[in-house]
Protein backbone atom coordinates (compact mmCIF):
# COMPACT_ATOMS: atom_id res chain seq x y z
CA UNK A 1 0.00 0.00 0.00
CA UNK A 2 1.18 3.52 -0.73
CA UNK A 3 0.40 6.34 1.69
CA UNK A 4 0.45 9.79 -0.22
CA UNK A 5 0.51 12.75 1.73
CA UNK A 6 -1.65 15.64 0.56
CA UNK A 7 -1.66 19.06 0.59
CA UNK A 8 -3.94 19.35 3.86
CA UNK A 9 -2.96 17.91 7.00
CA UNK A 10 -4.27 14.92 8.36
CA UNK A 11 -6.08 13.92 4.52
CA UNK A 12 -4.14 10.75 2.69
CA UNK A 13 -4.50 9.20 -0.24
CA UNK A 14 -4.11 5.34 -0.40
CA UNK A 15 -3.11 3.46 -3.08
CA UNK A 16 -3.16 -0.36 -2.61
CA UNK A 17 -0.62 -2.61 -4.65
CA UNK A 18 -3.28 -4.37 -7.33
CA UNK A 19 -2.07 -7.81 -8.35
CA UNK A 20 -4.10 -8.99 -11.97
CA UNK A 21 -3.75 -11.58 -14.16
CA UNK A 22 -6.23 -13.36 -16.85
CA UNK A 23 -8.55 -14.15 -13.84
CA UNK A 24 -9.10 -10.59 -12.82
CA UNK A 25 -7.25 -8.66 -10.55
CA UNK A 26 -6.80 -8.87 -6.22
CA UNK A 27 -5.84 -6.07 -3.63
CA UNK A 28 -5.60 -5.90 0.21
CA UNK A 29 -7.44 -2.69 0.60
CA UNK A 30 -6.50 -1.99 4.53
CA UNK A 31 -4.67 -3.49 7.19
CA UNK A 32 -4.68 -2.20 10.68
CA UNK A 33 -1.03 -1.88 11.64
CA UNK A 34 0.30 -0.57 8.14
CA UNK A 35 -3.00 2.12 8.09
CA UNK A 36 -1.86 3.28 12.42
CA UNK A 37 1.35 3.51 11.05
CA UNK A 38 0.73 5.30 7.77
CA UNK A 39 -1.61 7.70 8.45
CA UNK A 40 -2.73 7.49 12.25
CA UNK A 41 -4.31 5.06 15.04
CA UNK A 42 -7.57 4.56 14.06
CA UNK A 43 -10.40 2.16 14.86
CA UNK A 44 -13.32 2.12 12.63
CA UNK A 45 -16.73 0.93 13.80
CA UNK A 46 -19.01 1.30 11.02
CA UNK A 47 -19.18 0.60 7.55
CA UNK A 48 -21.56 2.25 4.94
CA UNK A 49 -22.36 1.92 1.09
CA UNK A 50 -24.22 3.99 -1.35
CA UNK A 51 -25.14 3.52 -4.93
CA UNK A 52 -25.54 6.39 -7.38
CA UNK A 53 -26.50 7.28 -10.44
CA UNK A 54 -24.43 10.00 -13.33
CA UNK A 55 -24.60 13.49 -12.06
CA UNK A 56 -25.56 12.96 -8.22
CA UNK A 57 -23.90 15.40 -5.80
CA UNK A 58 -23.85 14.21 -2.15
CA UNK A 59 -22.84 16.31 0.29
CA UNK A 60 -20.90 18.10 2.10
CA UNK A 61 -21.78 16.20 5.67
CA UNK A 62 -20.19 16.67 8.49
CA UNK A 63 -20.58 15.15 12.12
CA UNK A 64 -20.55 17.22 14.95
CA UNK A 65 -19.99 17.44 18.91
CA UNK A 66 -18.75 13.54 20.07
CA UNK A 67 -20.03 12.55 16.38
CA UNK A 68 -17.24 13.58 14.47
CA UNK A 69 -16.47 11.45 11.99
CA UNK A 70 -12.86 10.33 9.91
CA UNK A 71 -13.64 8.19 7.11
CA UNK A 72 -11.90 6.11 4.59
CA UNK A 73 -13.38 6.12 1.42
CA UNK A 74 -13.84 4.46 -2.40
CA UNK A 75 -15.56 3.98 -5.00
CA UNK A 76 -15.35 0.25 -5.94
CA UNK A 77 -17.46 0.69 -9.02
CA UNK A 78 -17.71 3.29 -11.52
CA UNK A 79 -16.64 7.12 -10.98
CA UNK A 80 -16.62 9.78 -8.28
CA UNK A 81 -15.24 12.89 -7.92
CA UNK A 82 -14.71 12.89 -3.83
CA UNK A 83 -14.25 16.33 -1.82
CA UNK A 84 -13.36 17.07 1.74
CA UNK A 85 -13.08 20.17 3.34
CA UNK A 86 -10.82 21.36 6.07
CA UNK A 87 -13.30 22.51 8.81
CA UNK A 88 -11.11 22.21 11.69
CA UNK A 89 -10.53 25.58 14.19
CA UNK A 90 -7.19 27.03 14.11
CA UNK A 91 -6.25 24.94 10.98
CA UNK A 92 -3.81 26.45 8.24
CA UNK A 93 -6.06 24.92 5.49
CA UNK A 94 -9.49 25.83 7.34
CA UNK A 95 -11.97 26.26 4.48
CA UNK A 96 -10.03 24.67 1.62
CA UNK A 97 -10.67 21.63 -0.09
CA UNK A 98 -9.08 18.51 -1.45
CA UNK A 99 -10.80 16.71 -4.95
CA UNK A 100 -9.79 13.46 -5.64
CA UNK A 101 -11.15 11.35 -8.29
CA UNK A 102 -11.95 7.93 -7.34
CA UNK A 103 -12.61 4.88 -9.02
CA UNK A 104 -12.98 1.26 -9.69
CA UNK A 105 -10.04 1.53 -12.50
CA UNK A 106 -7.21 3.83 -10.28
CA UNK A 107 -8.52 1.57 -6.91
CA UNK A 108 -7.61 4.90 -4.86
CA UNK A 109 -9.06 5.79 -1.52
CA UNK A 110 -8.80 8.63 0.57
CA UNK A 111 -8.70 9.36 3.99
CA UNK A 112 -10.54 11.90 5.33
CA UNK A 113 -10.04 13.00 8.71
CA UNK A 114 -12.09 14.36 11.79
CA UNK A 115 -13.17 18.02 11.16
CA UNK A 116 -13.78 17.86 8.00
CA UNK A 117 -17.06 17.89 5.52
CA UNK A 118 -17.29 15.43 3.17
CA UNK A 119 -19.32 14.62 0.03
CA UNK A 120 -19.01 13.31 -3.80
CA UNK A 121 -20.11 13.73 -7.56
CA UNK A 122 -20.91 11.04 -9.63
CA UNK A 123 -19.15 10.94 -13.48
CA UNK A 124 -19.85 7.25 -14.33
CA UNK A 125 -23.56 6.02 -15.05
CA UNK A 126 -23.68 4.80 -11.92
CA UNK A 127 -21.24 4.03 -8.86
CA UNK A 128 -21.19 1.90 -5.75
CA UNK A 129 -19.25 4.31 -2.91
CA UNK A 130 -18.03 2.38 0.25
CA UNK A 131 -16.60 4.14 3.21
CA UNK A 132 -15.64 2.97 7.07
CA UNK A 133 -16.12 5.54 9.84
CA UNK A 134 -14.25 5.64 13.07
CA UNK A 135 -17.42 6.65 15.15
CA UNK A 136 -20.72 5.87 14.83
CA UNK A 137 -23.87 7.83 12.71
CA UNK A 138 -25.62 10.60 14.77
CA UNK A 139 -28.57 11.82 13.35
CA UNK A 140 -29.23 14.99 15.86
CA UNK A 141 -25.25 15.57 14.94
CA UNK A 142 -25.52 15.97 11.27
CA UNK A 143 -25.26 19.16 9.91
CA UNK A 144 -23.72 20.22 6.43
CA UNK A 145 -22.49 23.15 3.76
CA UNK A 146 -24.05 23.96 0.20
CA UNK A 147 -21.98 21.90 -2.27
CA UNK A 148 -21.83 24.77 -4.42
CA UNK A 149 -21.02 27.47 -2.33
CA UNK A 150 -19.05 29.70 -4.34
CA UNK A 151 -16.40 30.87 -1.34
CA UNK A 152 -15.32 26.99 -1.79
CA UNK A 153 -14.70 27.02 -5.21
CA UNK A 154 -15.17 23.48 -5.80
CA UNK A 155 -15.55 22.11 -9.67
CA UNK A 156 -18.03 18.78 -9.11
CA UNK A 157 -17.36 18.12 -12.88
CA UNK A 158 -21.27 18.23 -12.59
CA UNK A 159 -22.82 21.67 -13.80
CA UNK A 160 -25.03 22.78 -10.59
CA UNK A 161 -27.94 22.96 -12.83
CA UNK A 162 -27.47 19.68 -13.99
CA UNK A 163 -26.76 18.29 -10.66
CA UNK A 164 -29.25 15.52 -9.17
CA UNK A 165 -28.89 16.58 -5.12
CA UNK A 166 -30.96 15.81 -2.49
CA UNK A 167 -33.79 18.61 -0.87
CA UNK A 168 -31.81 18.48 2.11
CA UNK A 169 -28.43 19.04 1.01
CA UNK A 170 -29.89 21.98 -1.02
CA UNK A 171 -31.12 23.39 2.19
CA UNK A 172 -27.49 23.51 3.63
CA UNK A 173 -26.19 27.12 4.55
CA UNK A 174 -23.13 28.55 3.10
CA UNK A 175 -19.51 27.79 5.28
CA UNK A 176 -19.24 31.53 6.00
CA UNK A 177 -22.78 31.91 7.79
CA UNK A 178 -22.19 28.78 9.82
CA UNK A 179 -18.00 28.90 10.26
CA UNK A 180 -18.38 29.48 14.34
CA UNK A 181 -21.01 26.78 14.87
CA UNK A 182 -19.63 24.12 12.15
CA UNK A 183 -15.86 24.50 12.68
CA UNK A 184 -14.29 21.32 14.78
CA UNK A 185 -12.29 22.03 17.80
CA UNK A 186 -10.68 19.02 18.81
CA UNK A 187 -7.53 17.86 17.96
CA UNK A 188 -5.69 18.25 14.96
CA UNK A 189 -4.26 15.02 13.02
Amino acid sequence: MEYIKTDIEGAVILRPQVIGDSRGYFAETFRQEDFDRNVRPVRFVQDNESRSTRGVVRGLHVQRGVHVQGKLVRCVSGRVLDVAVDLRAGSPTFGRHLAVELSDENHLMLFVPRGFAHGFSVLSETALFQYKCDNYYCHESEAGIDPFDPALGIDWHVAAAEAIVSEKDLRHPTLASVRDEIAFKGELY
